[in-house]
Parts: structure tokens; sequence; C-alpha cells
């Protein structure tokens, strides 16, 4: 049995001010397209990948397939490295499963920065880490929510892109995989199978369609899972946790479980895997029988 989860469209919205997307969406942290907020940037006029190679073309990056980590292999290992310029033309060429993540544009092309600029959304923005991902026609990324727990600002180029957003109080249902921020890989959460996986009928989230200068705000652990419906690329903007609960679980996230994850992977190989798997279905079910 295939069907799919719950989920009410993303509103829209044009020439809003700062105090009222303090109130309405960061406030509440519920989630909101901004259609009109990069409409200024240049980026909206020259960001696509001809521009990209152009000005990085000859930069080696790290590109990650869909396929999870196994044995003693780190969770986030890059499937290879290669020119910027090959990467796009493999993309351009019907490529689907290799995609860009987490490429600093700070670092690596700062020619960039003139092209956008931050956002006056009551956030004070983390600007050592404006980054981009990158993906082809059909390409898919994992069920998952942001180690830092950052209130985020997606701003997309280029092709369409479809984003499933599940709010962080419904991650008992989830299946997440334990020491790690994903869900089980095996769980289709496009067409969910809830014969399998029950759970996710549990599930009522948020579905964005994004186009070409669009800007998506995605609140603190929001899972988000996505869909590209063309070749396009974002950039997202990050504004950290400032409560102190929200960053004493930031650090315990980075200092701790991404720590002893990384330390069992190295000693236990993919019995640690094989685990973590099979519990991530057992509490699942179990938070279900309660």
């Amino acid at each position: 049995m295939t069907d799919h989860i719950q989920k009410t469209p993303v509103e829209r919205r044009t020439s809003i001010s700062k105090s009222e997307f303090i109130a309405q969406y960061k406030g509440p942290q519920t989630p909101v397209i901004l259609s009109d907020l990069t409409a200024a940037w240049p980026a909206v006029e020259k960001w696509n990948l001809a521009y990209l190679a152009s000005i990085a073309g000859d930069q080696t990056v790290p590109v990650y397939s869909s396929k999870p980590a196994t044995g003693k292999q780190h969770q986030h290992a890059a499937e290879q490295l290669m020119p910027l310029q090959e990467y796009f033309a493999l993309l351009e060429s019907g490529e689907n499963d290799l995609r860009m993540f987490f490429y600093n544009i700070l670092e690596n092309v700062p020619t960039l920065l003139d092209d956008f600029k931050y956002p006056d959304l009551g956030m004070k923005f983390f600007k050592r880490l404006p980054v981009l991902f990158v993906g082809g026609k059909g390409a898919k990324v994992q069920m998952h929510y942001d180690i830092d727990l950052a209130n985020l600002v997606l701003c997309h180029f280029g092709g369409p892109k479809t984003v499933l957003l599940i709010p962080p109080e419904q991650t008992p249902h989830m299946y997440k995989v334990p020491y790690s921020f994903s869900a089980l890989h095996d769980v289709d959460f496009g067409e969910p199978d809830f014969d399998k996986y029950p759970a996710l009928a549990k599930l009522n989230g948020y579905v964005a369609e994004l186009k070409h200068g669009d800007a998506l705000f995605i609140p603190s652990g929001f899972w988000h899972y996505i869909v590209y419906q063309d070749i396009g690329f974002s950039m997202t903007l990050r504004s950290m946790p400032t409560s102190f609960a929200g960053r004493l679980q930031l650090l315990k996230n980075i200092f701790v479980t991404r720590t002893i994850e990384g330390a069992m992977r190295k000693l236990q190989g993919q019995k640690w895997n094989d685990r973590n798997e099979r519990l991530a279905v057992e509490r699942t079910h179990a938070a279900l029988g309660k």
C-alpha cells in the first residue's frame, strides 16, 4: 500500500515587514515562502549553471550520492571529487543522484557575496556559512533536520523543487535513526508505504513548491525532504539558536552525538549501522503503540 502524507501548502507572502514576519512566522515557528525577498538581488538575473561555471568551474568539489554509508564509512562521506564544470556537465546529461552539499560560498567563491544581501527579518545570520546545495532533475534529499538547529532561509534558483517539511514535535513518528539527524534511509517520504511504516500515517506537514527566486523560511529543527523537479540550486542563510536550551542542544549534537556516532562506526562498522536501523523501527513503532 502506498499513499501520501498529510500536508498543507506553505503560505506565500510578498512585501512582508520585519514585524509581520517575526509575529506571524519566526515567533510561532511556521514556514513561509517569501516570493519577493530576492527580487532586488543581482543573483536573480545572474545565477545559473553557466555563470557559476564561468567563475568557479575549475574548482574541485565534493559530490555526494543518495546511497547510505556502510561499514566504517563516515556518515557524510563524499562519493567523489571532481571539477565543478564536470559536475555541471553530468547534470545536464541527466545525472540525478550526485549532489553538491553545504558548499561554502565565503570560502570557495567569495565573488558570489556581491550578488545577494542578508535580509532584515529580525534574525542574526551566521555570515560565515552562506552555503550552496545543487542537484539534478529527479534528485532526492533524504529526510533530515539540521544538526545546528538553525532557522533557515533557503533561497532557490534554477528549476523548480519540492520541499516536504515536518515539524520537530512529530519526531516520534519519523523513524529517526539513533545518533543521527536523519530518518531511516529505506523510508520513501514521497510515496510512503503505510503498511510497512505505519507511523507515517500520523504525520501532518507542509509542502513548499519553489521556483526561481523564492525564499523559504524553514524554522529550527524542522525535518525536510527535497525533490528537484529540474536542475537547480539553493543557498541557505542560517540563524543559530539564541536561547540557552537551543545552544545547549546544538553543542550536544555536534560534540556528543556526532562524536559517539563517528567513534562507534570506526569500532563496530556495519554492526553499529544495523543496530541503529533496527532501533529506528522498533522505537518508532513502540511510540506508535503508546
